[in-house]
Formats: C-alpha cells, structure tokens, sequence
C-alpha cells in the first residue's frame, strides 16, 4: 500500500513538472502598444525609443503617431532600423525642411529649394509634397495593408476640429495629413475632407493601440524656458503657441487615460523645425531612453 501511495506521488510530481515544462514553453511575452506623439524635430527622439526596443529584441505589436510620430511609426511599420531612420533625416543637410536657416546648403546636400516649396497660395509656407517624394524612396510599402505592423496615423478635421484616423488606405496621404501643420505645411484634400496636423486633435495617441497588455506612450509635445530677456521671437511665438496647444490637450487626456509607460524627453532649445538637428536631439533623448529601458526591463516576461 506504501509503494502504491509512493508510486502514486511520483506520478503527480512528473506529471506537474511536465505541466510547469509545457507552460514555460508557452510562454508569451506582453503585448506592447506603441503611441508616438508630435512635436516637430524633437520627435526625432523617437528614434532613440526605437533603438531601445531593438537593443532588447522587442517588437510592438501595435503602434500609434500623429505628424513626426506619424512619419517615423510609418517608416518602423514598414520595416526600416532606427539606424535606417535616423540616416534618413541626417540626409537632409543643414537645410532641410528648415526654411529659417538658409534655402541651399554649401556642400552639395539636398537643400530646402529641391525638398520644398514656398506655397503660400495654398495657405502654408511649405509644399511637403517634396518630403513625401523623398521618403517615398525609402520603403516599398504604399498601403497601410502592406506594412509588418499594424498603424494608426491621426490626422485633423479643419472644419469639425475633430481626429481623422487612418488605419487603412494610402499610406503616403495619411503622411501627408498628419504633419500638415498649420501655417507651415499645406492642408490635405483627403475624399471630402480637408486635413490638417493631428496635434491639433490627438497629439499623444496612446488611446488608439488597443488589445495590447502593455502601453508605451513617448510625449514630444516640447518645453519652453525663459530667456534672459524674457521676449520670445516671432517664430518662437508662433511654433510654441501650437505647442502649448499640444501640451493642453495632453494634459487633458491623462485625467482620463493613463499608459503603462509615459516617457517625455527633455529636449531644451529643440524647436519645431530642428530637423538639421538629429544627432544633438538623439543625445540629448539619452536620459529617456534609459528610463524605457528599465521600465521594458520590469516588465514580467510572460502574459
């Protein structure tokens, strides 16, 4: 009876490290969803952020932008590095889609006179339609159906002031409507719709990678810092006016929704059209990439 009872145990102890063996190799990591918020040249510290789910071999399963969010989710979607994204601003020069600091540059790069035009007959300073063509060159993909990673790229309505979210469709034109900032990028005819810069509606759009475990929200949204004479430029007056905006609506929606991960770089003196700037910006985004590096780190293994 001894042996029976003894048998019996030796049984249930190798059929429960049988199980505990089976779960361990079904095993799923978390589900990660990934909001990229707008903010001009200082969402090139989204690249940083990529870099770091790279470094630790995770890939979002969902990913969300609005205007610079926007324009690097669509690239990370459509299977371009952080090392691939980051080359790609770093051709533009000095001048690039930077119209304050000079119109070509001196040593044969791409200069602002054959990336962009003035457009001021259609309301806007710039024509982005140049841009749209140079990053076209880079990835393949011309439908969000063709793309490694679900998207969604946010948009605003000008005459409902309300989102216009792509999740399907032309790839470029959702581009193009999301980073339409006022007065800087012409709006976008989009079917019956007139679109500008999704910062004016949802500029952190971490309510839109839903069904995931965990959400990483990168906010760019900016800061501003007195200066010594306390008299902010017009252009300064201009761009950060937009920014405030931004920050407000924010601020609003985090009384409401919370991510799992809030990450917001401090980017002093970076302003929205920084763009000759990426290598400084990636620097100074250091500090953030290592609090999501810790924060991915804490996250339990399995789901």
């Amino acid at each position: 009876m001894n042996e029976l009872v003894r048998s019996t145990r030796r049984i249930a102890a190798s059929l429960l490290l049988l199980s505990s063996m089976v779960s361990a190799d079904q095993c799923e990591p978390p589900r990660i969803g990934l909001a990229l918020g707008s903010g001009g040249a200082g969402g090139l510290a989204h690249i940083a952020m990529l870099e770091v789910f790279e470094a630790l071999k995770l890939k979002p399963v969902k990913v969300a932008g609005t205007s610079i969010g926007g324009i690097i989710g669509a690239l990370h979607a459509a299977g371009l590095e952080s090392s691939e994204i980051r080359q790609l601003f770093q051709e533009f020069g000095d001048s690039a889609l930077n119209p304050f600091s000079g119109l070509l540059t001196d040593n044969g790069a791409p200069g602002l006179q054959q990336l962009v035009e003035i457009d001021l007959a259609n309301g806007s300073f710039i024509d982005s339609s140049g841009f749209i063509e140079f990053i076209a060159e880079k990835f393949d993909a011309r439908s969000f159906a063709e793309l490694d990673v679900p998207l969604a790229i946010v948009a605003t309505d000008y005459w409902s002031g309300e989102a216009y979210v792509f999740r399907e469709g032309d790839l470029l034109a959702a581009i193009q409507a999301s980073m339409a900032v006022p007065g800087v990028f012409a709006p976008v005819e989009f079917e019956d719709k007139l679109l500008i810069d999704g910062g004016a509606s949802n500029p952190l759009p971490l309510d839109l990678v839903e069904d995931v475990d965990i959400v990483v929200a990168i906010d760019v949204s900016g800061t501003r810092r007195e200066s010594r004479d306390g008299k902010p430029n017009i252009t300064d007056l201009l761009f950060s006016t937009f920014e405030i905006m931004q920050q407000s609506i924010v601020r609003e929606k985090a009384e409401h929704t919370l991510p799992d991960i809030y990450i917001k770089p401090e980017l002093p003196g970076v302003r929205l059209l920084h763009f000759n700037r990426v290598d400084r910006i990636l620097v100074e985004a250091g500090d953030a990439a290592n609090k999501l590096r810790e924060s991915l780190l804490a996250l339990p293994e399995c789901r």
